[in-house]
């Protein structure tokens, strides 16, 4: 076995890496750029190695660097990870010549299916189930129309060494196909170095089914049952879940089979993932293989019990594998949930700064229920525009699929990120969802269910009022800390008022009576709807925590809390609510305050997310119509192309391609009426001087 292991990635996989590594009593070395020197995966290890700076082009993936930190440390092994190096069959020659181990499969396999196209012409070879499509290399856009054409719409292009729904785009006809082979031909480029794309037939109504597959080297091979990825956005796995409630023992049998087979036939070994789509009657075809360990591998752990980055290093010290296909168990369902560094109230789009705040929920297994994180964050780390916009990897595990949905939306509820902007609220919302819930889903699913964006979550009745009782007790609590501030001669004077009203907007009002109990640490209190029902209200909650977790009528409540200026902001089950509690009389006089409007903007094209401006497609002086591109800008290696909401004059570029933006950075104004009217105005003017002279 190894002595010492190299971790050639960042962030929480390669903290994963390294506590597996711990368990196994081998030692650790952490690589990292300099956006990363205070990075948590570099204080877990032993050691760690500076690369470069933080463009990854400069620092992790320069496989030149880690073969000589390695040399430098005494590392023997490496291990990837995922993205960067981790399918890179150059690299795991160079680290062979360089007498190291990769922890992964051979460079002949990396090569067959790591290549999207390769790795088609080698699945049909070997008799597995392939999506129809034309594996050549699309050479322009016209020839992208070609093929579309042939195969028939609605398609999907494809980069040939993407991943991670980087440079894949869908296209229902010849103008999305050309603009959809542009734009995942530059994200190619971009993200791997390499602008070859393909096209092949979309499936309509898919789900996204993988396989996971354990290979040793002495040709024996098994798999550890199936992961289900169709909660997608934009080709981005969100959710994953594993065992999948669409497969039954037969189709889960044939597709493990066809996953080993393809194994063996490629000569794999190592941990690795061969991907399906599977339509509505069950049909499945290959897509591609990972030759890596996935980002969802938590979930397959979860449920088999078995540690798959352990399996991987004792693979690559040449240990034969001890389980047998008969050794794999189904036990209980898992669930996982990607926590992203994006904001899902405007279109997802990235997020990045320092984690002011960053309190995930305690790991834990009590009563069958567990509660797992991989993270490779830490309050005040700094989300950077570099790297993967992932912050956590939140997993739960129960006995039945509904109780690790029910355990991961109170996980999520308690699950606290200050700083910057996350998508917590869409995942919690995600676990309320009916259809969710029953299994209906596809990869279509985030599409279809939120069409304009999400707004945040439904608020039914009974659970805003149960809002309202949980923003009444804090309320009461703070009151009563005020009372016991002030003169002891005050106090006779002054008691708990007993009339409530707690306002969500100016239509939305609760009337609640305090009725009596402890109106301060621990909450024992009851509370008066105003249907006349009592309600007991429990918590330890204290003024300045950011969760208030108890019952309301002795049903739990996970709330987050953010205090403001006479209000609380509350977050639960992916609603967001800013709440006033106040006197019945200061109630009656802000009910007739106006409200402040927002400022116009409607000139002015601004930039949604931080990033780099990649183009420009329009110049000063031209009328652009709506839906037209305006400009191009990159966040986090994947291209958000900005369009025009209506027909409009560009009247001033303020930003060239190549400059660095901020949220809500202007890149170009438009003619407003006013300047139409004064232009006009400029005109008629000149014209009737020219009459005059």
């Amino acid at each position: 076995m190894f002595e010492k292991i190299l971790i050639a990635n960042r962030g929480e996989i390669a903290c994963r890496v390294i506590k597996s590594a711990q368990k196994m009593g081998i030692k650790t070395v952490a690589v990292y750029s300099d956006a990363d020197e205070d990075a948590l995966h570099v204080q877990l290890a032993d050691e760690a190695v500076r690369l470069g700076p933080p463009p990854a082009t400069e620092s992790y993936l320069l496989g030149d660097k880690i073969i000589e930190a390695c040399k430098t440390t005494g590392a023997e092994a490496v291990h990837p990870g995922y993205g960067f190096l981790s399918e890179n069959a150059a690299f795991c020659e160079a680290l062979t010549d360089a007498g190291i181990t990769f922890i992964g499969p051979p460079p002949n396999a990396i090569r067959a299916m790591g290549d999207k196209i390769e790795s088609k012409k080698f699945a049909l070879d070997a008799k597995v189930s392939t999506v129809p499509g034309d594996m050549g290399v699309i050479e322009d856009p016209d020839d992208a129309v070609r093929i579309a054409r042939e195969i028939g719409y609605p398609v999907m292009i494809k980069a040939s060494a993407g991943g991670g729904g980087k440079g894949m785009r869908v296209a229902w006809d010849d103008g999305e196909a050309r603009e959809g082979f542009q734009l995942a031909r530059s994200e190619a480029k971009s993200s791997f170095g390499d602008d070859r794309c393909f096209i092949e037939k979309f499936v309509v109504g898919p789900r996204h089914i993988e396989i996971q597959v354990l290979a040793d080297t002495h040709g024996h091979a098994i798999h550890l049952n199936e992961r289900e990825c169709s909660i997608q956005r934009r080709n981005q796995k969100v959710i994953e879940e594993a065992p999948s409630s669409f497969l039954d023992p037969k189709t889960r049998k044939a597709m493990g089979d066809q996953a080993v087979a393809l194994a063996k036939a490629v000569g794999y070994h190592s941990a690795g993932t061969v991907e399906f789509i599977v339509d509505k009657d069950k049909n499945f075809y290959f897509l591609e293989m990972n030759t890596r360990l996935q980002v969802e591998h938590p979930v397959t752990e979860l449920i088999t019990g078995v540690d798959l980055v352990e399996q991987m290093i004792r693979i690559a010290a040449g240990e034969p594998l001890t389980l047998q296909q008969t050794d794999v168990p189904i036990n209980g369902w898992a669930i996982e949930s990607r926590i992203y560094a994006e904001d899902p109230f405007r279109g997802f789009l990235p997020s990045i700064g320092r984690l002011v705040d960053y309190r995930p929920p305690r790991e834990s297994e009590v009563d069958g229920l567990t509660i797992r994180n991989d993270t490779g964050v830490v309050p005040g780390s700094e989300i950077s525009m570099f790297y993967d916009p992932m912050i956590a990897k939140l997993c739960t595990h129960g006995q039945s699929r509904i109780e690790a949905i029910d355990h991961m939306s109170q996980a999520l509820d308690a699950f606290y990120v200050d700083g910057i902007d996350h998508n917590v609220p869409f995942l919690s919302a995600l676990m309320q969802h009916p259809r969710w819930r029953s299994g209906d889903i596809t990869t279509g699913f985030i599409a279809e269910e939120y069409p304009d964006g999400f707004e945040g979550a439904m608020l039914d009745i009974e659970t805003e009022v149960a809002l309202a009782c949980v923003a009444m007790s804090m309320e009461i609590v703070r009151q009563d800390r005020l009372m016991h501030f002030r003169l002891a001669k005050e106090l006779d004077e002054m008691a708990m008022h007993e009339y409530w009203v707690v306002a969500f907007s100016k239509e939305r009002r609760h009337e609640l009576r305090y009725c009596g109990g402890l109106p301060s640490t621990p909450i024992d209190m009851e509370i008066q709807l105003p249907v006349g029902k009592v309600v007991s209200v429990r918590s330890d909650w204290v003024p300045g925590q950011k969760l208030w977790t108890g019952t309301v009528d002795n049903v739990p409540m996970v709330v987050q809390v953010r205090s403001g200026l006479n209000s609380y902001r509350l977050f639960h089950q992916g609603v967001r609510e800013v709440v006033k509690v106040m006197r019945p009389h200061v109630a009656e006089m802000e009910a007739i305050l106006p409200i402040r409007g927002q400022p116009d903007t409607s000139n002015l094209l601004l930039c949604p997310m931080p990033g780099l401006v990649v183009s420009i497609a329009v110049k000063e002086g031209q009328t652009v119509q709506t839906g037209e591109p305006l400009a191009t800008v990159e966040a986090m290696k994947m291209e958000n192309v900005l369009r025009a909401e209506r027909e409009q004059v560009v009247a001033k570029i303020l930003v060239q391609p190549g400059a660095s933006l901020a949220v809500d950075d202007v890149i170009m104004e438009f003619e407003t009426e006013e300047d139409g009217d004064e232009e006009a105005s400029e005109k008629a003017h000149k014209k009737a001087n020219e009459k005059i002279s």
